[in-house]
C-alpha cells in the first residue's frame, strides 16, 4: 500500500540519546543509535521504499519523563521540540510532529502544548508513561486530579494525546526479578501502559472531557483482548466495579482511545482488535528505530483484512485525527 502514515516513530536528540541504550546489548547499538539519531537519511529512503508517505516523530524513552527536576524537563522538552519542530520544516511533506512534555509540572506542560501546537505547528503531543516528580522515587499518573487542568488544555486544543511506554521503577517491578527478559517490550511495557491507560479510564476523566483522545501503540497494550473481562469481572457480583467513570470501561476504550499497530505485527491480534474498537481506531506504525519498517510495512501491505479497511489503518484514520491534509 502506498501513502501510509506512520505515527509511532521515534528520534533522540543528545540529551534523551542514552535513555535508549539500555534496552539493547552493545553490539546492536551501534545499529538503534545511528537510527535514532537520522532523521532526513536512511530513514526517508526507507519510507520511499515501503510506501510510507509521512511519519509522526516523537522522542524516544523514558526521556523527558525522567527527568525529576520540572525545570529541567521543561527545558529539555524545549530543546527537543524546537529540534523536532526545525526537521519537520526541512521536510513538512513527510514529517510531522508530537510534543515532549514536562508532565512533572502541568502547568508547565499544558504552556509547552500550546506553544508547539500553536506556535510550532505540532499536531498532539506524547508522554513516555509515567513522570518522576521531584526525586527519582516519586512518581505521578496521570488520572491524578492535579493533571485534570492540563487535560482541559489539550481538550480545548483538539489534539491527540499518545500514551507511550516506559518500565516500571525497580521498586515496582519485583515480579521480574531473576528475569529481565520481560522487562521492555516483551511485557513489562504493555502491562505498564495498560494499568495506565485504565486508570484514566476509571478516573472519571472522559466524563469530564469527554472530546480527549488518547493514543496507545502496540496492538493496544493487550487491552483488546482483555476489556471484555475487565468489565464483566464475576458479573454475577453485583456493583462489582467501583470507580468514579460514569460508564463501563469499555465505553470509554471504544470512543476516547487510538490504537496502532507499532511493533505488533501479528495478523490475529489486529483482527481481534478490529472487532473491539472497529477499523476506524486503528493507525498504521512501525516503531521504528526500535523495530523495522520493512517488517512492518510487508506484514500490512497483505494483512487478511479488506482493502477498504487497509485504507483506514494506513492512512485515512491518521489524516482525520491529525487533521492532516490528503
Amino acid at each position: 500500500m502506498q501513502g501510509k502514515i506512520a505515527l509511532e516513530e521515534h528520534f533522540a536528540i543528545d540529551d534523551t540519546l542514552m535513555d535508549s541504550k539500555g534496552f539493547f546489548p552493545d553490539d546492536v547499538w551501534v545499529e538503534v543509535r545511528a537510527r535514532v539519531l537520522d532523521i532526513h537519511g536512511r530513514r526517508v529512503r526507507l519510507m520511499d521504499e515501503f510506501g510510507i508517505e509521512t511519519m509522526v516523530l516523537s522522542l524516544n524513552a523514558p526521556a523527558i519523563q525522567a527527568i525529576p527536576d520540572a525545570k529541567k524537563a521543561n527545558d529539555i522538552a524545549r530543546k527537543a521540540n524546537d529540534y523536532l519542530a526545525d526537521a519537520v520544516r526541512k521536510q513538512p511533506d513527510r514529517f510531522r510532529a508530537l510534543a515532549a512534555l514536562p508532565l512533572q509540572d502541568p502547568d508547565l506542560a499544558a504552556k509547552e502544548l500550546q506553544r508547539c501546537v500553536k506556535d510550532l505547528g505540532m499536531v498532539g503531543a506524547l508522554a513516555n508513561g509515567f513522570s518522576q516528580v521531584g526525586d527519582t522515587n516519586t512518581i505521578a499518573y496521570y488520572d491524578q486530579k492535579q493533571y485534570w487542568p492540563f487535560w482541559a488544555v489539550q481538550e480545548q486544543l483538539d489534539v491527540p494525546f499518545y500514551l507511550h511506554p516506559r518500565n516500571p521503577l525497580p521498586q515496582h517491578a519485583k515480579i521480574y526479578e531473576g528475569h529481565g527478559w520481560l522487562l521492555g517490550p516483551t511485557w513489562a511495557f504493555g502491562q505498564e501502559t495498560a494499568v495506565h491507560a485504565l486508570r484514566l479510564m476509571g478516573s472519571g476523566l472522559f466524563d469530564q472531557y469527554p472530546k480527549l483522545q488518547i493514543i496507545l501503540g502496540h496492538m493496544g497494550e493487550n487491552l483488546p483482548f482483555g476489556m471484555w473481562r475487565v468489565d464483566n469481572t464475576n458479573g454475577w457480583i453485583p456493583n462489582r466495579h467501583n470507580y468514579p467513570a460514569k460508564k463501563k470501561i469499555g465505553h470509554y476504550f471504544q470512543n476516547n482511545f487510538h490504537i496502532t499497530t507499532s511493533g505488533n505485527f501479528s495478523t490475529p491480534a489486529l483482527l481481534s482488535t478490529m472487532m473491539v474498537v472497529g477499523s476506524d481506531r486503528i493507525m498504521f506504525s512501525t516503531d521504528w528505530p526500535f523495530e523495522n519498517i520493512d517488517h512492518a510495512a510487508k506484514w500490512f501491505d497483505v494483512a487478511t483484512i479488506s482493502e477498504s479497511d487497509r485504507q483506514k489503518i494506513g492512512r485515512t484514520n491518521a489524516l482525520r485525527l491529525f487533521k492532516l491534509k490528503s
